[in-house]
């Protein structure tokens, strides 16, 4: 998968509410209520990850998630952080 251009990805980024780019990745922070719902999300990406073959770099402590996308194999950014990023979102509109 071939690495998004800037304009690429600020077009992107226009669908994602919350997230930012730098360090040639996306990032996003959650805030959930407490350990378990912030938990229970990282085990319903982990499993979207794992069914797309791309895993998100991410941070834990107690009730917030910090969360960065890039496709390390492209150097930057890829479709794959996106629709990655997309699913996430749903997952957490979900809770």
């Amino acid at each position: 998968m071939s690495k998004l251009t800037d304009a690429q990805i600020e077009k992107h980024l226009e669908n994602l509410e919350g997230w930012d780019h730098y360090d040639d990745a996306i990032h996003t922070v959650f805030e959930f209520d407490n350990f378990m719902d912030c938990f229970s999300v990282m085990t319903r990406i982990a499993l979207e990850a794992e069914k797309m073959e791309h895993h998100p770099d991410w941070h834990n402590t107690y009730a917030t998630l910090e969360i960065s996308l890039s496709t390390h194999d492209a150097g930057g950014l890829t479709e794959k952080d996106f629709k990655l990023a997309h699913a996430i979102e749903h997952i957490v509109g979900d809770e």
